[in-house]
């Protein structure tokens, strides 16, 4: 028996019907990401309950003995060439990468397509709800923590010097962390969406962006956590749908379904007739062996 949906996903052909129309995934995308800035404008201005959220987060942290955030960047402090990689990493991976990803889906896997966009569409969504309900100012920020804004002092920056003035980027939405939710939807939809054996190393890339948000003070622990248990949500709530494998049957060779031959009777042999044979004449001899 052979099946069709044996064969690895990465040698596959694409299956074309299931790829939306570009033009409209383009508009889609984009609007999605204009109402996802817009929303992070909007909830700019809750400076002092930012400040506040953050000493309440910083305090639980600690009450519940998380790792602290300074560990991760005392490390990356030891080399100045080390924090620039992280800040840059910061700075130019997030939205390259999620892109990247969604591209290469659309045009190889255009099923598993569909399902990360869906996904990582509700994870936003979700979480531009939890910036406007919970503002809160990043570590770097509060004074308490001790840490350093590697970004200001080492460069690159992609938030300006006033965070209350800032109109490219809300900096009191370090809850939950996008950049590490989309980071691990990137590794869960590519090791979904391939079959080599080195798919798994894509879990390397949440795994630096864990580091990189944490050692620079732009993110705590809990902002990860979270985000990691809405994506959580959004991936129980939004299944990969399998799709059934398609069996070549190979009949065995069977008379079952094959037409019952006519049975003709044949026609009864007629009876051999015996016709009884003439007795043969016997000679007649006389004793005295003359002949009549």
């Amino acid at each position: 028996m052979m099946y069709a949906g044996s064969e690895p996903a990465d040698r596959r052909e694409p299956d074309s019907s299931a790829r939306p129309p570009l033009v409209r995934e383009l508009l889609l995308v984009v609007g999605l990401f204009v109402v996802y800035k817009l929303g992070r404008q909007a909830a700019t201005g809750h400076v002092e309950e930012a400040f506040r959220n953050a000493g309440n987060i910083w305090d639980f942290e600690r009450s519940v003995h998380l790792p602290g955030e300074g560990a991760v960047q005392s490390l990356l402090l030891h080399d100045e060439t080390l924090i620039h990689l992280a800040n840059t990493y910061y700075a130019t991976v997030h939205f390259p990468a999620t892109l990247l990803f969604l591209v290469w889906l659309y045009w190889r896997r255009p099923r598993h397509y569909i399902w990360s966009r869906r996904v990582l569409a509700a994870l936003t969504g979700a979480a531009l709800v939890l910036h406007l309900l919970f503002p809160l100012a990043p570590p770097r920020l509060l004074t308490a923590t001790g840490l350093v804004d590697t970004g200001q002092v080492y460069g690159p920056s992609v938030y300006g010097a006033a965070p209350e003035a800032d109109s490219m980027a809300n900096q009191f939405a370090a809850m939950p962390s996008l950049h590490f939710g989309w980071a691990v939807m990137v590794a869960v939809g590519l090791i979904a969406a391939t079959r080599t054996r080195w798919r798994w190393l894509w879990l390397l890339h949440p795994l630096v962006t864990l580091l990189v948000i944490v050692g620079t003070a732009n993110h705590y622990w809990l902002d990860s956590i979270v985000v990691a248990a809405l994506l959580a949500l959004a991936l129980a709530a939004l299944p990969l749908k399998r799709t059934e494998p398609v069996r070549v049957h190979v009949p065995w060779p069977s008379t079952a379904n094959e037409p019952a031959l006519a049975v003709v009777p044949r026609p009864a042999e007629p009876a051999a007739c015996t016709v009884p044979q003439p007795a043969r004449p016997t000679s007649s001899y006389v004793s005295s062996g003359t002949r009549r």
